[in-house]
């Protein structure tokens, strides 16, 4: 290339919002834009003649260099998402693409690479999620929605809640949540699994013991309502406790008192009760297996929570919260699940809900070692086509997008300006997806 050329493809290069670099066939870095510049903080000066991964130190540079792969194999790659440091070694989102050089005479003489910032982009995304946190709670289902909406006027009365929801629903979230929204908050939190333990070890767990109760007791022991004292106790499970146990805990309910085991006088308690189940209380009431009179004291307020199969458009938000959460945990930078994953994610039923699905990904980031899980990393029920993951003979990603547009034009009755405001898109989206499901109806309003 003459001295003319060069300086006209200079300007052309400098004149390009995202970051350009080119390299020989070793890798070293050739040519170097003013974006590239702002995006890496490194300067021209200092990139031309390093080798790439010196200056770039993405995720993938030692054991699988998109350039490298592009140089040897002549396939370019088109917005492939990794992790880069800056000079400063703060963690830049980028999209890569990449694309051989070859001179006149079509030799090979290196390869080039495009790439843009995708933080703005990282941070709005951020920005436009915190609508769908609570606390802990990861959620855009309408269900849950609402109740985020009344989980503060719960948590400021000291009135006993009851949780009912399937096991890994989220149970302990919402009463960590309605603790830590509380005048209590500053209080401890104690929790305990009433279906782990017989009758005699729930009662001096609960209650506490004193100094030879029993051959063993050779000390008092305070039991979980002294421990919460002032503050919160949990009862997870208390479904599975029995209609004599019952009895004892009817009173602490009532009279706001104990006695721990082998005492003679009664110790007051200032705790609030949050109890969870995943059994049909007015079923077990109806069958004499549980007590009435406590369903009426635990059920002052019920909330209640649906299992994750109907809350499908919760998937990607739940997916991207446990992502970040096990990068963190095992300093990795895996930037998310590949499409296929993320369809047969949609398919699966979760029998263990949330916290099923929290296993997969744990699963998946500790086999996973490039940037995207894929199928391979899932657990064998899921990795492998031929078994039946799912109960569901099909739930594609059409058909979720659909369910959910449905539901929420349902909410507004059929009012597309509210609708599309909440499922964050433009009304004109909206209308292409209605008219896309068959949604076009002359009650829809907006």
């Amino acid at each position: 290339m003459n001295e003319k050329n060069r300086r006209f493809m200079d300007i052309i290069l400098a004149s390009i919002a995202d970051g350009v670099f080119t390299t020989d066939t070793e890798n070293r870095i050739t040519s170097f834009n003013k974006a590239a510049e702002s995006i890496t903080g490194f300067l021209k000066a200092e990139a031309l003649g390093q080798y790439c991964f010196d200056i770039f130190r993405a995720n993938i540079c030692q054991n699988a260099c998109a350039l490298r792969k592009t140089i040897q194999t002549g396939k370019p790659i088109v917005n492939h998402e990794v992790n880069i440091l800056n000079k400063e070694g703060r963690r830049i989102p980028i999209s890569i693409s990449t694309a051989v050089l070859k001179d006149e005479e079509g030799n090979l003489i290196g390869g080039v690479e495009t790439f843009r910032d995708l933080s703005p982009l990282e941070a709005l995304k951020k920005e436009l999620n915190k609508q769908y946190t609570f606390e802990d709670i990861v959620s855009k289902n309408h269900k849950i929605q609402g109740l985020f909406n009344i989980l503060p006027d719960i948590a400021e009365s000291d009135s006993t809640v009851l949780i009912q929801g399937p096991n890994g629903s989220g149970k302990e979230l919402f009463a960590r949540a309605i603790h830590n929204l509380s005048h209590r908050k500053d209080k401890p939190y104690v929790a305990v699994n009433c279906g782990a333990l017989p009758d005699t070890l729930l009662e001096s767990e609960l209650f506490g013991y004193v100094k030879g109760a029993f051959t063993d007791a050779r000390e008092s022991k305070p039991g979980r309502f002294a421990r919460a004292e002032g503050g919160t106790l949990f009862l997870d499970e208390i479904g599975d406790i029995t209609p004599a146990f019952a009895v004892k805990l009817m009173r602490v309910l009532e009279e706001k008192e104990y006695e721990p085991l082998g005492a003679t006088m009664t110790v007051k308690a200032n705790v609030r009760i949050i109890a969870a189940t995943n059994k049909n209380l007015p079923s077990l009431v109806e069958a004499g297996a549980f007590r009435q009179d406590l369903y009426y004291r635990l059920n002052v307020i019920k909330i209640e929570l649906p299992p994750l199969k109907e809350r499908r458009e919760d998937m990607l938000l739940l997916i991207d919260h446990f992502v970040n959460q096990f990068n963190l945990k095992m300093g990795k930078s895996i930037a998310g699940v590949s499409d296929e994953v993320l369809s047969r994610l949609m398919k699966y039923d979760f029998p263990g809900n949330i916290r099923e699905l929290e296993n997969i990904i744990e699963h998946a980031f500790v086999l996973c070692k490039g940037n995207f899980i894929e199928l391979e990393h899932l657990p064998t029920e899921l990795s492998n086509p031929k078994q039946n993951y799912s109960r569901q003979t099909a739930w594609p990603l059409e058909n979720a997008e659909a369910e959910t547009i449905r539901k929420i034009l349902e909410k507004h009755g059929g009012n597309r300006l509210k609708a599309a405001q909440e499922l964050g898109i433009d009304r004109t989206t909206l209308w292409r997806k209605m008219k896309k499901y068959g949604f076009m109806d002359e009650k829809a309003k907006g």
